[in-house]
């Protein structure tokens, strides 16, 4: 019988606590009258579900003996039991009780049962697209295109009244100001997992303009801009930054979250204690140690160890990490990988979402190969509810967003009666070196930005500014509007965020439809619909092609001819995946900064 609590050994009692529950000198002798009822891990069950016996008889006596650092508890025909470990086992992971209630509720929880669980929450809805920029040309078309489409998504502004005149009174909003990092309060972007971000610093005609924005609309080149508001250093830089931030958890990373071991040359420990069949009784021994130099490649490494026995019936070995002081949102990601050098036997891991310490646990077994380091993926579909290895079909369903520990274990039991098949007593050692959420390939762009072409260009030597658009020209008037939206990008690119940039050419009014060229290097100049663009980072999202890659749009069609549809005859819609696959990783028009060289 496996008990899935949680439990761990590292920590030593306190001498006071000891002393309190052995005694200062002295030895005690409890008697059991006929009429006593022992705690239920002892009754031990043998494969099949069939009580072979009452490890203590009613007629028998327990004798403690205080010993130097140990309690051996000891009954007629039977090996004795380490009352001492498990009491450190208990105090590890529930902290210091006073001696005589941390006993009484010990063996009221073992002779009636886990107590009544708390409902573990149900999982939270995710897959939210955040569309930041919601009101502006791009980010409203793209809130609409996705609420068509029947998308879960929410609408980062900083106006509410203006957002639901344009928006509709039932959008979901997030009334926040990107420039304002004390606004992006994490809990308003609980389940937010994509972000399409239209975000840019206004630009108007220093004349002023309609309500409507008619001049806007029409191009920079019909008027002389300036900047309205807040500067492109705060909006494009600081403001990138404090929105990455704020949604990093949730979106998630494409090289995965470390949340034990080996990353970015540093060691991120948990604490690990050992959870054995001393909890029944048993005196299967484990522990969790780190070598530093055991690794794969010499450096540090975890180690699972231990020798197991089914003595006393038992047969099973645990290390469990303490509750995490928050709960790790994992959402972002698909499951856990393993980094680990096998033995050739099967283990299991057990991921809990519950405070509690004897609770359901989500459960997968995993086979190893002998004397191989290798990668172990187990995706979150997999975990199966458990409790004292018994499949509990009635659990919640797993929530990835409230993860409170881990525990690897080796046990003679899988589930629901059923043999671990490469089970055997005696030692073992299962070298760990990390634990990772990952993402599922293919992986594809959590975090779609749209910036603009010719972002690299006032810098870029030998340049005619003079047949360049007007914000080329312009940037330094500009506050350096390009040169931030520059620096905007690069933060997307260090952050380690799976992305795609797209770099509109100037963007007009005219509706999607007009055949297009991607480009990339940032040389191409033009003009695209904003319809078209937001079409096309909502296609990003869900390309593979589109990951990681900077690129420019522009329509095939020339400033001098406007763009109509035809309602009764539209154009067909795009498969903008057979754009994406053209695109190459690395590109992104800076090549041509850090090539030239300046001469002396």
């Amino acid at each position: 019988m496996e008990l899935s609590s949680s439990l761990k050994l590292s920590s030593p009692l306190s001498p006071s606590i000891v002393n309190n529950l052995q005694g200062s000198s002295s030895s005690y002798k409890v008697k059991f009258s006929n009429n006593t009822s022992l705690p239920k891990p002892f009754l031990q069950l043998d494969d099949r579900g069939q009580r072979l016996r009452d490890q203590h008889a009613s007629h028998s006596s327990v004798y403690l003996r205080s010993f130097r650092k140990r309690v051996i508890a000891k009954s007629e025909g039977s090996q004795g039991w380490d009352i001492g470990r498990f009491i450190k086992t208990l105090y590890f992971f529930n902290g210091p009780p006073s001696p005589l209630k941390f006993v009484s509720s010990v063996f009221e929880r073992l002779t009636n049962g886990p107590t009544t669980e708390e409902p573990l929450n149900e999982m939270e809805t995710s897959g939210i697209i955040l569309v930041a920029g919601a009101t502006g040309g791009v980010g409203r078309r793209v809130v609409d295109i996705l609420r068509s489409r029947g998308l879960p998504v929410k609408a980062l502004v900083r106006n509410e009244e203006k957002a639901r005149k344009m928006l509709g009174p039932d959008i979901d909003l997030i009334v926040a100001d990107i420039t304002k990092e004390n606004t992006l309060v994490p809990e308003k972007f609980k389940g937010v997992t994509k972000v399409i971000n239209a975000v840019s610093v206004i630009v108007g005609p220093k004349e002023g303009d309609t309500p409507e924005r008619q001049k806007y609309n029409q191009g920079v080149r019909f008027f002389e801009p300036e900047i309205k508001g807040d500067s492109p250093e705060l909006v494009e830089y600081i403001g990138m930054k404090n929105l990455i931030n704020a949604v990093k958890n949730g979106v998630g990373l494409e090289n995965g979250k470390l949340l034990f071991g080996v990353g970015d040359n540093t060691f991120k420990d948990l604490p690990w204690g050992a959870l054995d069949d001393v909890v029944m009784g048993g005196v299967s021994e484990s522990n969790f140690i780190v070598d530093l130099t055991g690794g794969e490649n010499g450096g540090p490494t975890g180690i699972f160890k231990g020798n197991v026995s089914t003595t006393n019936n038992g047969g099973f070995t645990s290390v469990r990490t303490k509750n995490f002081p928050e709960a790790e949102d994992l959402s972002a990601y698909d499951g856990l990988e393993l980094r680990l050098k096998g033995d050739g036997l099967r283990y299991k891991l057990i991921v809990r979402t519950s405070q509690d310490w004897d609770t359901v646990g989500y459960t997968a077994s995993f086979d190893t190969s002998p004397g191989q380091w290798q990668s172990v993926r187990l995706p979150f579909s997999s975990l199966r509810p458990v409790f004292r290895a018994r499949t509990k079909s009635d659990a919640p369903p797993f929530n990835p967003a409230s993860i409170i520990s881990l525990q690897l274990m080796f046990s003679k039991f899988e589930y629901d009666g059923k043999l671990n098949p490469t089970f055997k007593e005696g030692p073992f050692e299962l070298p760990l070196s990390t634990i990772r959420a990952y993402i599922q390939d293919p992986v594809t762009p959590r975090f779609v930005h749209v910036g603009s072409a010719g972002v690299t260009r006032p810098e870029r030597p030998g340049l005619d500014l003079t047949k360049q658009p007007p914000a080329v020209r312009l940037n330094k008037e500009l506050d350096f509007i390009l040169t931030y939206k520059l620096k905007g990008e690069d933060l997307i690119r260090e952050s380690g965020i799976p992305y795609a940039i797209v770099r509109p050419c100037a963007l007009t009014e005219e509706p999607a439809g007009a055949d297009l060229i991607f480009d990339q290097g940032d040389n191409i100049t033009g003009k695209v619909s904003r319809d078209e663009v937001a079409r096309i980072c909502i296609a990003a999202l869900e390309s593979p092609h589109a990951l990681n890659k900077t690129f420019e749009v522009k329509s095939t069609v020339p400033f001098s001819e406007p763009f109509t549809v035809d309602p009764e005859n539209p154009p067909p819609e795009k498969d903008y995946n057979e754009y994406f696959k053209n695109l190459k990783d690395g590109i992104t028009g800076k090549e041509a900064l850090e090539q030239s060289t300046v001469s002396v």
